[in-house]
């Protein structure tokens, strides 16, 4: 059985670049090394393709679920959250943990979810 990859997703506002930010993008990197994280967007270089968007986006892939989850709960990246946490506009960020699809995977595919 394929495991499908995972993804930590967040969209933050009102960040203020300050000591402590520059602290956590310091030790970041180290708390994703022992599961496997991948960061594929880290930026404010958006084209906004619909609506209105401000802010920056960032997508990390996991080889599994079970990796993103350890990794966001794991102690080294615990302590440092409230980092990032305590100078974003929490009321308008948001951060997530989502499990991949399988490769071949359609759209069409999530009709029957929808209908059951």
């Amino acid at each position: 059985m394929t495991t499908t990859p995972a993804y930590a997703v967040a969209w933050m506002n009102g960040m203020n670049v300050n000591d402590d930010i520059i602290e956590y993008l310091r030790r970041v990197d180290a708390t994703l090394a022992p599961f496997h994280g991948e960061i594929l967007i880290h930026g404010p270089d958006l084209v906004v393709a619909e609506g209105t968007a401000k802010g920056m986006l960032v997508a990390i892939r996991f080889p599994s679920a079970k990796a993103a989850q350890g990794w966001y709960t794991s102690p080294a990246y615990q302590e440092i959250l409230p980092l990032r946490l305590n100078n974003i506009d929490q009321e308008r960020s948001f951060a997530v943990l989502a499990e991949g699809v399988a490769p071949g995977y359609s759209a069409s595919q999530k009709i029957a979810e929808f209908m059951s």
